[in-house]
């Protein structure tokens, strides 16, 4: 009689444990450890990811920009068109500069040749076209190895026919 030994095989067991209920209970009780185990378990995980993450970001290079938008202003026909952006490495790394580009042809900035040491200052200069007649706004970007890979930069102003408007000012004073 198989049959009658498995049912009182499975009764004594329900019985030493209690009925059913204590059975559903116990294995409650081991899905909740395991969530709670997984839980703990994460929240190490993301403590460290927080913690390599944040050491990455307090060591890492930075620019500090003297003028983040030169503004040329109001200038003449075929006139300099060079300015200097400044800026400083406020990182605690040596800052370089991988590549510079301008929105189009017109604007021609020159990046760095060697890297900025830690709080020693740069100079990236751009050079504009004035032989270009109108307003203009350009862009630069700076790709680098600084906390933010890519910096925006930008230069703006007014390229008139003939004399700008300072020098009519200074040659009226003058005389």
């Amino acid at each position: 009689m198989p049959n009658e030994e498995a049912s009182s095989t499975v009764s004594s067991e329900i019985s030493k444990n209690g009925g059913f209920s204590n059975t559903k209970k116990s294995i409650k009780r081991s899905k909740i450890k395991s969530i709670f185990n997984n839980k703990k378990k994460m929240k190490k995980l993301f403590i460290v990811c927080l913690l390599a993450f944040g050491s990455f970001t307090l060591n890492a290079q930075e620019f500090k920009f003297e003028k983040e938008t030169i503004d040329y202003g109001k200038i003449a026909k075929s006139s300099n068109g060079v300015r200097t952006f400044v800026f400083t490495n406020v990182g605690d790394k040596p800052l370089t500069i991988n590549k510079i580009q301008s929105t189009c042809g017109c604007t021609v900035p020159k990046k760095p040749e060697h890297p900025i040491m830690p709080g020693d200052k740069g100079e990236i200069k751009v050079s504009y076209d004035t032989k270009r007649l109108g307003g203009f706004s350009k862009s630069i970007t700076i790709y680098s190895n600084a906390k933010k890979t890519r910096k925006v930069i930008k230069i703006k102003g007014l390229v008139e026919k003939g004399v700008s408007l300072e020098k009519e000012k200074s040659i009226l004073s003058d005389s």
